[in-house]
């Protein structure tokens, strides 16, 4: 846990891994891998926003044909088609092409300095039937629906409802499981070791009505379960990243004390994410309420925000008629570095 007055801008311990900075890249869904497979767009994207011994996270990433669907945040007209066979933008890692396509990206990052990790994503029933293989149903832990509230972007373009999901049954589920036990072997192929595993949660947030009765208490769960199992394996996962959510009224101040318990109950790093800007991040890696601070949008329209960061310059504003179109450059890898905003 870092200890109180820790600077946001001071080396950290990982893992295995020393970093540089507390300053991490999100994961954000960007729709530029065509066809599903990295290409030169997500090499430059990464390679951009590297820093000698800084930590990026990549956009969520398909463990399988059935992981596909859509991204669409609820009363935004921003939209994005994930996976799938007619709209196949978002990366994957269950092919070989994926991988050898994934290998690029990561040496590249490599080479910059910087270390890299992927998150594996399945979307579950946040998907459509004409997304998924064969037109089948999205499957799911429950066969109920996401409801009206979230709308889906069809192939001609109309707003329609998701398609009601098949629960799996208890055997089934040992497929996905599979599926992201293969896809992890594929990530250790494209360059990662197969001690350096990190956990995701969200369990404060509504996304895709993805709530819970009592969250605090979820996730006060589910790091009591990874504290015996680092206890037992004998060492520590490299970190575990909390989203939390910054966008229903009201609710921040709550999020942000359960967030903190979440963060004084868990054994090992622990990383932040959500609305934070530059003051909050340093507040809360200071008032250790977080090991590292990861940034989304302002990571996409300043490819240098370490660098504005530290000395407090300027940010570009970020665009967001452009976060989810499929150019490889527009709204990517076309925002200025600082010396060539000040040029």
């Amino acid at each position: 846990m870092a200890e109180k007055g820790t600077s946001m801008f001071s080396p950290c311990k990982m893992g295995k891994f020393s970093l540089s900075h507390r300053v991490v890249l999100s994961p954000m869904t960007r729709c530029r891998a065509l066809a599903g497979i990295p290409g030169d767009a997500l090499v430059e994207y990464y390679t951009q926003r590297s820093t000698p011994a800084g930590f990026l996270i990549s956009e969520g990433t398909l463990i399988s044909p059935t992981a596909a669907g859509f991204f669409y945040w609820r009363d935004e007209f921003f939209w994005c088609l994930n996976g799938g066979t007619r709209f196949p933008h978002v990366p994957g890692i269950y092919s070989d092409a994926q991988v050898e396509a994934w290998k690029k990206v990561v040496n590249a990052v490599h080479d910059k300095g910087s270390i890299i990790f992927c998150q594996l994503w399945h979307v579950g029933r946040a998907s459509h039937q004409v997304y998924q293989p064969g037109g089948a149903a999205p499957i799911s832990s429950t066969d109920k629906a996401i409801s009206n509230r979230w709308r889906i972007l069809m192939p001609d373009g109309t707003y329609g409802t998701c398609t009601a999901p098949v629960a799996l049954e208890t055997s089934e589920i040992l497929e996905v499981v599979e599926h992201y036990r293969q896809a992890a072997l594929n990530a250790i192929q494209a360059a990662v070791g197969a001690e350096r595993v990190a956990l995701r949660m969200s369990p404060a947030i509504d996304h895709n009505d993805a709530t819970d009765s009592d969250p605090l208490n979820l996730g006060l769960s589910v790091i009591e379960r990874l504290n015996k199992l680092q206890l037992q394996l004998g060492s520590k996962l490299t970190y575990v990243h909390v989203q939390k959510d910054s966008g229903r009224p009201g609710t921040e101040d709550a999020v942000a004390q359960m967030t903190r318990t979440w963060r004084r109950a868990y054994q090992g790093t622990f990383i932040c994410s959500g609305g934070f800007t530059r003051e909050l991040g340093i507040q809360a890696v200071a008032e250790g309420d977080a090991d590292l601070v990861s940034y989304g949008r302002v990571f996409l329209s300043n490819p240098d925000l370490v660098l504005r960061l530290k000395l407090d310059a300027p940010l570009n504003e970020y665009i967001r008629e452009t976060f989810y179109t499929h150019d490889p450059v527009v709204g990517y890898t076309d925002y200025p570095f600082l010396s060539k905003a000040n040029g």
